[in-house]
């Protein structure tokens, strides 16, 4: 069975920031990925998505698109 989820652009470019950041801290802490679980899994392919749709996380601007994405979430809960 296949799940879908709809989110929007910027949505998706925090998750897949998120994703990323903990992967990377999943594996500095466990090199040898002994302690694999199916939420590490889950969210490995998930983030594994989320990279093949977003081409601007090989953009050089990366960084500002994100802090734009992340600024636009926030206003849309929090306001200005």
């Amino acid at each position: 069975m296949t799940l879908t989820v709809e989110l929007s652009h910027d949505e998706a470019l925090v998750l897949f920031e998120w994703l990323a950041a903990h992967r990377d801290r999943r594996t500095a802490d466990d090199p040898d990925m002994e302690s694999i679980t199916a939420e590490g899994i889950a969210f490995s392919q998930l983030e594994a998505q989320l990279e093949t749709r977003l081409p601007e996380i090989f953009s050089a601007d990366y960084a500002e698109r994100l802090d734009a994405a992340k600024s636009r979430l926030l206003k849309q809960v929090i306001g200005d």
